[in-house]
């Protein structure tokens, strides 16, 4: 029983995509505090500031929010290969897939010296 509970706890991967989704949502979250005090700063006659930090606040979050999407597609990815589930063929991720070679009976293969050049 306890190994059971050994197993379903996250690797240092998990770890750190649960660390960057944390962290983008506390920025995320952080974002209207920052508007309100720069508001508060263009009120008082810091104008220039006061846009600087809003403008920071959301970089900020757009970057934590880039970054941990992106790490969480690699470690889903990673988890995904680790099934041994069969990738996704190209065609199907198009919306109007095109036909592939096999799907036609008399297809001809050319090698690269058998191309005709059009100018």
């Amino acid at each position: 029983m306890t190994g059971w509970y050994a197993l379903r706890r996250p690797a240092g991967s998990g770890r750190a995509v649960i660390a960057m989704t944390l962290l983008a949502l506390l920025l995320v979250a952080a974002v209207p505090v920052a508007l309100l005090a720069g508001v508060v700063m263009v009120l008082l006659g810091h104008i220039v500031g006061g846009l600087a930090l809003f403008g920071a606040s959301v970089l900020a979050a757009a970057v934590a929010v880039a970054f941990a999407g992106v790490s969480g597609l690699r470690h889903l990815r990673k988890l995904v290969a680790g099934f041994g589930v069969v990738p996704l063929d190209d065609n199907l991720l198009i919306g109007s897939p095109e036909p592939r070679d096999r799907d036609y009976a008399n297809v001809v293969h050319l090698d690269r010296s058998e191309y005709t050049e059009v100018r």
